[in-house]
């Protein structure tokens, strides 16, 4: 196993996490991040958002993730949904919500919880939802199998998402 996924597992694994997760979408494409090292394509691209802290709302640990990933400042537009992401050793409780950009430029940001060196931010970027579905399998967020992509900001409920 590579040093890095190591300790992505002693970091995010084997605990359940709860976290906070954008759907941004501008002139039909969406803002997804794509991870290294997150699963065995070696690219994972999934909306931006991370684990949430203690004593912090989602709508503030949302717009920290966000900037912190993307360099964007968001505005909270309204709550989607709930995913459970399950793909052992990672499990999260994953809270969904509808964004907007209200400043900054899109770039490549970093993930405090991982050292310098240890970053496995690799892109972000606007994606054409159409594209989606030609993703390989395994390489997109979990949140996006069976779900109409073309109505990505209108799904509610809860989602279960297991390999």
């Amino acid at each position: 196993m590579e040093e890095i996924q190591k300790r992505i597992i002693e970091k995010f694994g084997n605990r359940l996490r709860i976290r906070v997760c954008g759907i941004c979408i501008e002139q039909k494409a969406i803002l997804l991040i794509n991870h290294k090292s997150l699963n065995r394509n070696g690219d994972f691209w999934a909306p931006p958002g991370g684990g949430m802290d203690f004593g912090f709302s989602s709508e503030v640990n949302l717009k920290r993730e966000f900037l912190e990933e993307t360099g964007l400042e968001i505005e909270i537009e309204k709550f989607l949904f709930v995913h459970e992401y399950l793909q052992p050793p990672l499990h999260a409780i994953e809270l969904v919500f509808k964004v907007k950009r209200v400043g900054g430029h899109v770039k490549v940001g970093f993930d405090p919880e991982m050292g310098n060196e240890e970053q496995i931010i690799k892109d972000v970027k606007f994606i054409p939802i159409f594209q989606l579905m030609n993703f390989e399998k395994g390489s997109l967020h979990q949140m996006f199998n069976n779900n109409r992509l073309e109505e990505l900001e209108d799904l509610k409920g809860y989602f279960l998402s297991a390999e």
